[in-house]
């Protein structure tokens, strides 16, 4: 039975790989793998529906979707996990809260933000929600993103980077560094969350800056040659509308703040 079933996964394996890619996406969608990434049984509805979540928290569900992130990389209580460039911190919180146990010592989130972060936007919001209960359970890390985990974030279960991936392009990040910093910080078959806005195909990392754009072929490419393994994507952040010829980033979006056309992401050490 299952020599059966690996060679049909086999079977699907090659076919997808030699699949033409549909115009809208550069990858192949692989099946979801055991392990890590298996959706828990937990449900996160209550989790988000707490009474002590912001209402700007809350209203941002909607175009982040956080349970469908969270189900992606199955998170679970008392796992490990960090944030790459944290920025205010809604992701690290929504985060903070799915790893959670009644142990202090387990359900630990490193949440990073570079010191030019700090400086340009995020200090005050960051400091403000580091200072409520929910963030009992993280640990805040000052650190530039070429380096950006301390010596203590070891054996994680997942690291995030939602949205900054293309920022650390533009802002001159040693890219190979930094992924090879996550790489040894996650345990084995630990696994490394990357959502970012689709750029347009042929730009690679040139619109990083004006459009806050970045492909995704590029990543791929630079989280493999890390070390990585590709497991699979998810399209529950996909946008088929997005022309991708402009500039998401949240100050320049306007009304379009959040309709991006997003790829999800999952690699494992």
């Amino acid at each position: 039975m299952r020599t059966a079933l690996r060679a049909l996964l086999g079977i699907f394996l090659v076919g997808c790989a030699a699949a033409t890619p549909a115009a809208s996406s550069n990858v192949c969608h692989e099946p979801m793998p055991e392990g890590p990434l298996a959706t828990p049984a937990a449900n996160y509805t209550a989790l988000l529906a707490a009474p002590d979540r912001s209402a700007d928290d809350k209203a941002l569900d909607v175009q982040r979707k956080p349970s469908e992130m969270l189900a992606f990389a199955g998170i679970r209580p008392g796992m490990r996990v960090a944030e790459i460039g944290a920025g205010r911190g809604y992701t690290s919180e929504v985060l903070a809260r799915a790893v959670r146990t009644a142990d202090v010592h387990q359900g630990v989130v490193f949440a990073q933000n570079s010191p030019a972060l700090l400086k340009m936007f995020a200090e005050k919001p960051w400091s403000e929600r580091l200072a409520t209960p929910a963030m009992a359970n993280v640990i805040r890390a000052d650190r530039e993103f070429d380096d950006p985990l301390p010596p203590e974030a070891t054996n994680l279960d997942a690291v995030f980077d939602v949205l900054f991936y293309h920022d650390t392009v533009w802002i001159g990040t040693d890219r190979a560094k930094m992924n090879k910093r996550i790489f040894d910080a996650l345990k084995p078959g630990g696994i490394y969350v990357v959502i970012d806005h689709f750029g347009r195909s042929g730009t690679g990392t040139t619109e990083t800056k004006t459009l806050h754009r970045i492909e995704e072929s590029v990543v791929l490419a630079e989280i493999t040659a890390g070390g990585f393994t590709f497991l699979r994507s998810s399209e529950f952040l996909r946008n088929s509308a997005d022309t991708r010829d402009w500039n998401d980033s949240p100050t320049a979006a306007g009304d379009r703040r959040g309709t991006s056309d997003r790829f999800v992401l999952a690699f494992r050490k």
